[in-house]
This record gives structure tokens, sequence and C-alpha cells, in this order.
């Protein structure tokens, strides 16, 4: 994505951390796979209303738009360029100290779009803390208060996305910038239902099938509309959080909420990808930006019968439970055997390095496949599904721990595509058949949305839907 122009913003007032959805600071999106890091940065690497601007006094508390404001002429007071990170900090009105923020707190990921279509959040890279919610419409509420909450949310998610307070602001983040925040919106099947919309309801909404390793709770499933919000700075993810809440006060009500984490960015001294909570080193076979297929297997085409949605792309959520206790009983040599890659490289059992391309032919010397036949990565792959492919993008959780005192830990899985039955469900199913991975896993909340491209300047995210 690229940066919208902001006819409230001045031209200096724009960050040096400013980025478009997906890429790095003077770096392309395709560089690399969406759970890699990239200099410190996570990328997503799948295996397997804003305020007036006159006639209210300005506060005397420091805002985010002061902060992150204009920087004046060379000499202007409190201007501190330099200092670790390449950090830069803005004293604040009153005489108080500079507050400083480092290049990833300064960090900014576009709302809108120019040339690509897709929202932020999709190819952005992963970031360290995330909460996905889902919102069902008030009763009584319909299309209209629907179009009205969608303005309403989409105006602050670019305030704060920007790095600028909205109205009615907490308070939390003033002194935070915007730290890779983005803000992803989606429509749930029960969503076209309760909006009158129904005829226009894409048939890539249909529900997902049952499948043998489900326990899912309905009451953490679904949901009229959805929420995805990452940041690399877990009060400013907190802070979007509450925003969005508010803003949903009278027209729909919080159907569930789950929060989760990532790797920090910066800590590590070069790019890996990201591992999840059974050790395991996970999306080494995500598809990249820079595939000749990567936009047809992950955006919708020109060419859908729904135009509302071309450029967009549907997101599946799961919330799996990893057993941990039973995981960690295994052996390293059964752990690495059940996945089909080494657990400290990621490299294919096969040989070679994390990105060397597994073996799926090769057999040891007593015959049987060195990668066995029912490994997660073999089944998983592309090459085993038809040339199948989601981007995941998926963040870790630890709700504490069970009434058994088993970990309540694992994935909230997201996964995009162009359509959820060629892609998701023609993978699990075959996972769902014999994975060996299968037994240490839960799938205990489920959802599919979808998600319209980004909206143009002056208009709100799924407009021509509830208006055309």
């Amino acid at each position: 994505m690229s940066k919208q122009t902001d006819a409230k913003k001045s031209a200096g007032q724009r960050r040096p951390g400013k980025q478009p959805a997906g890429t790095k600071a003077g770096r392309p999106a395709d560089a690399k796979a969406v759970g890699e890091q990239r200099d410190g940065r996570h990328e997503a690497g799948p295996d397997g209303p804003a305020a007036p601007e006159g006639g209210a006094a300005p506060s005397p508390e420091l805002s985010r738009r002061r902060l992150l404001g204009t920087v004046g002429a060379a000499g202007a007071a409190g201007l501190v360029v330099g200092g670790a990170g390449g950090a830069i900090g803005v004293a604040a009105a009153t005489g108080d100290a500079p507050a400083a923020l480092t290049t990833i707190g300064s960090t900014e990921v576009a709302f809108r779009t120019d040339g690509t279509k897709q929202q932020a959040g999709i190819t952005t890279p992963l970031q360290a803390a995330g909460h996905l919610l889902a919102f069902d419409l008030a009763p009584g509420a319909g299309r209209k208060e629907a179009a009205g909450l969608l303005r309403r949310w989409s105006r602050t998610a670019e305030e704060l996305m920007a790095g600028r307070t909205p109205d009615a602001d907490t308070g939390v983040a003033l002194d935070a910038g915007p730290s890779s925040l983005t803000v992803t919106f989606g429509l749930g099947h029960s969503f076209f239902d309760r909006t009158g919309l129904a005829a226009r309801r894409p048939v890539q909404l249909d529900p997902l099938p049952d499948f043998s390793a489900d326990a899912l709770d309905p009451k953490r499933s679904d949901g009229d509309m959805w929420i995805q919000i990452g940041a690399d700075d877990a009060l400013v993810a907190f802070h979007a959080l509450r925003a969005l809440q508010k803003d949903a006060a009278g027209a729909a009500r919080l159907r569930w909420q789950m929060n989760g984490f990532n790797r920090t960015p910066g800590a590590t001294a070069h790019p890996m990808t990201a591992r999840n909570l059974m050790g395991q080193i996970d999306g080494t076979n995500n598809p990249k930006p820079s595939d000749a297929t990567f936009a047809e297997r992950i955006f919708v085409g020109r060419d859908a019968p729904q135009e509302w949605m071309r450029g967009g792309s549907y997101a599946v959520v799961r919330r799996i439970r990893m057993l941990l206790d039973d995981w960690e009983k295994r052996s390293r040599n059964e752990q690495e055997r059940v996945i089909g890659r080494r657990k400290d490289t990621g490299a294919p059992l096969t040989g070679g390095s994390e990105t060397t391309p597994m073996k799926l032919d090769a057999t040891g010397a007593d015959g049987l496949p060195v990668i066995p036949a029912n490994a997660h990565a073999r089944i998983a792959a592309p090459a085993s599904n038809q040339g199948a492919a989601m981007l995941r993008r998926p963040f870790s959780y630890h709700d504490g721990f069970r009434d058994d005192g088993a970990p309540d830990a694992g994935l909230l899985f997201v996964c995009w595509q162009a359509d959820p039955l060629r892609a998701f469900t023609q993978i699990q199913r075959k996972l769902d058949r014999g994975d060996a991975l299968s037994p240490f896993l839960r799938h205990e909340a489920s959802g599919l949305y979808a998600v319209p491209p980004a909206p143009e300047a002056g208009a709100y995210v799924a407009q021509p839907l509830l208006e055309g």
C-alpha cells in the first residue's frame, strides 16, 4: 500500500518512518515472504471523528499529533535528531523534556491505498501485539447503522494508523507513535442477512465444513463484523482496540475478542522466520508477494461477480490450542518427524537450509520416505495440494491455564486467500485425513470473513456494498 494525501496534514508532518502497507521504510514489499523478520521487523512468512482543527482551545497535554507533528525550520526548538536507533524527539510545548521515538515507534502504515487495493494487515510484516475481535449488529440495527459504524471505524483507523488522536481519546497512547499499527475490517456471513444484502453475499462466504479436530465454541466463532488489530507496541494496539469498541456503542455489540503476540521487532540480530509455541519455525513456505501467482492466490480478481470485493481477500480465523504437555513429552527426533523439518534450523529432513525445497521422493536406507508420509510439512505443501496455498499471518496466544492445569496456549491462526474453498478448505481436508500434527491440536473457534479492498479517499470500508 502507499500513503494517502491527508488534507489535514501539512507537508512538514511527514515522518521518516512512514511506509506503505507491507513494506519496511526504503525497502520493497516483495523483498521477502510475509512470518519473517527483516532488519528486526517481522514479515508474515505459509507452511502449512478526526479531531476538529479549529474552534477548541489546544489541550495542554502532549498529543500524538504534536509529538509526531510538523518539524519547522532547522533551528526550531525541541527537535532532536540522532541517538540510538535513529530516534527523533519533539519537545512538548509545555516545556517538558523531549519525548523520543525509535524507528519502530515512528513507523507508519498507510490506511488507504494508491496502486494496490488491499487493506493494511494482510501483507504488512507481522507485528508484536495483536487483537482479533468480532461484533454483532445490535438488535434492530441494519444497513444504515452498519454503514454509519463502518464510516466511524474507517475514520478512527485512519487517524490512529497515522499517529493522530481521534476525538474522545483515552490518552493511553499520547506519547506513542503509530508503531506500525494496522486495522483490518471484514464482514461475516450473517452480516448480509442483518443488512438485507444476502443477494450480494459472495459464495466464498459459504460456511466452512466440519473437521474431525474441531471442538468449536460458537460463542467465540463467526460474527457479523470482524476486526484485526496489529502493532509493534502493545499499548498502541490496546489504544486502537478501545477506540474501535467505543465507536461501536449503540450500533454493534462485542461478540468475542482474542489477544495475541509475536516476537518483538529487533529482538534478533538478523532476519528470522517466526517460531510458534511448539518451538517450530513457522511460515517457511508462505507464498511471497514476489511470486508470479501471489496476487491470484491471495486477492480477489478483477472479474469476480461481486464487484465490491475485487482486490479484497478472504480471511479464515481459527483459534488453535496446542496440547503442549503432550507435545513436549515427545523427543526432538519425534517432533521433527511429525513436522518434517529440523527444529533448530527449519530445514527439511532431506537436508539443506530452511529455504531448501523438500525432496518429497527421497527415501532412507530402510526404504521409507525421509520426510514421513504423514509429516505436516509434506501434507500442507502446495505440491501436495494441486498448488493450493494461503498466506498465513498468525499470532500466538497464552490465556493462562485450564482446569486440568494444561496451558491454554496456541495459535490465533489467520490465513488469507482469494477463495477459501480452494485454499484453506482443500488443505485442511487433507490435513484432517492423516496429519501427524493433528493429535496435538484442537480447533476451538472459527470464523470466515470477506475483507473488502481499502476505501478510496473520502470513502469508508465496504461503502460500494452498502451504498451501491
